[in-house]
């Protein structure tokens, strides 16, 4: 059916009219009341939960083309829906309900000398296209929050997961409709050959504000690339854990795999471990043998090949690799100072985790690396818009511009400045 729809459209004019319609969407809903909004979410969870099965019907199909064309097991991970992500999913949805309304909030107010009142106010951004691979959960997820933060969408999901994300989507419109709001507020790209991408990242003559791509190096750098709006995103997850011998070796083990082995194939799973020297004969052992018992590879530096022989060495391409796999590059470093330059040298400025007890190791970590997400104690695969408090997330932005770190309903807002006066005039 989708590759139908494909054959039988042609693709700018489809596009463009996607286009046309979000915009005449955004402009009721960036008015349309919190309790709307939160009505229309309610029902989507409702509509998800009451038709898991249809949804999982859809995403057996998925499956079976992804495993026959020979996918990755991280990318399947990613493609696979069960009930449990199912009702997670609807539960991320009322969750977003349960925010507060960011539009209309009053960032900051002042008076001005002359009597001017000034106030900062978030207001939406307006159209937002969203560009996904494999995960049919972002569907629900930048669905959701474009809706609370008052924007419409264009939902662009892959091939892959195509049948899941329409099934989704299709939960998305009943719980507009059931609210009265446009069903043209959230819309999925009907399908999927390619060129639909390059006309998103043309803007659709004006109609996208905003461009989120999620998913893998290659997807994101085109983007990037090529895109003639602003693009909030990260191009790879390459995420560090440096452990400090002032931790506790308990707490690290159980960390590092976490960071690790929990899922591998998010882009907030640890890649590159990184132990002080002066830990080798307390924590290296113990965090390398709890690794390779979660059936971790090790890929390892020349340091740690002379105290434990057997590991795969670690090339410099390495520590530039997100491998969303179960494999890990693990390096001694010369202490805090240590540990700041490799991550410096190698990060993609996604998520990097200090643990250590030493005050000043965490301050200086915090200080001195320059990521958007820093965790002290704590697993890196907290990197996410739910486990923050967001109810859910569009992605993790790694720029400096405007969105950085989990991408919520606050992040897709923008803001204008009201000036309330008694008269006033400029001499």
């Amino acid at each position: 059916m989708l590759d139908k729809v494909s054959e039988n459209h042609d693709v700018d004019a489809l596009m463009l009219e996607i286009g046309r319609r979000a915009k005449a969407a955004a402009r009721p809903l960036a008015i349309a009341s919190t309790e709307q909004k939160n009505r229309a979410l309610d029902a989507m969870a409702n509509a998800i939960v009451s038709s898991k099965d249809t949804i999982l019907a859809a995403n057996a199909v998925d499956l079976d083309n992804a495993a026959s064309s020979g996918l990755a097991a991280s990318f399947l991970d990613r493609l696979t829906l069960t009930e449990e992500r199912i009702l997670a999913m609807a539960g991320g949805i009322r969750e977003i309900a349960g925010l507060k309304d960011p539009v209309g909030d009053v960032i900051a107010a002042w008076d001005r000398p002359n009597g001017l009142q000034i106030e900062r106010v978030r207001t939406p951004l307006g159209v937002i296209g969203v560009i996904y691979e494999s995960r049919p959960n972002v569907t629900a997820d930048a669905g959701a929050l474009c809706l609370k933060s008052g924007n419409a969408v264009i939902l662009r999901g892959g091939s892959d997961s195509a049948h899941s994300s329409h099934a989704i989507h299709a939960c998305l419109v009943e719980g507009l409709l059931q609210a009265g709001l446009p069903e043209h507020a959230i819309q999925l790209v009907p399908i999927t050959d390619r060129a639909a991408v390059g006309a998103m990242l043309g803007g659709l003559t004006g109609t996208i504000d905003v461009i989120v791509p999620r998913g893998g190096k290659s997807l994101v750098a085109r983007v990037q690339a090529e895109a003639r709006v602003p693009v909030f995103a990260h191009l790879e997850g390459l995420c560090h854990i440096y452990v400090d011998a002032s931790s506790d070796v308990e707490m690290a083990k159980a960390i590092v795999v976490n960071s690790k082995m929990r899922r591998t194939g998010i882009c907030g799973a640890a890649e590159t471990l990184l132990v002080d020297s002066a830990a080798i004969g307390s924590h290296l052992m113990p965090i390398l043998e709890a690794l390779t018992e979660a059936g971790c590879e090790v890929r390892a530096s020349p340091t740690v090949l002379k105290v434990f022989a057997g590991f795969k060495p670690a090339t410099d391409e390495d520590w530039r690799t997100e491998y969303l796999d179960a494999i890990i590059a693990v390096a001694v470093v010369d202490g805090i100072s240590g540990a700041i330059a490799h991550i410096g040298k190698y990060s993609s400025n996604h998520t990097e985790a200090v643990i250590a007890d030493d005050p000043e190791v965490v301050e200086r970590f915090f200080n001195e690396v320059d990521s958007a997400i820093l965790l002290h104690n704590a697993s890196t695969q907290f990197a996410d818009g739910g486990e923050f408090g967001m109810g859910a997330e569009i992605g993790i932005a790694t720029g400096k511009m405007h969105a950085r770190g989990p991408v919520g309903v606050e992040q897709l807002t923008s803001f204008n400045y009201r000036v309330h006066g008694t008269g006033q005039i400029r001499p």
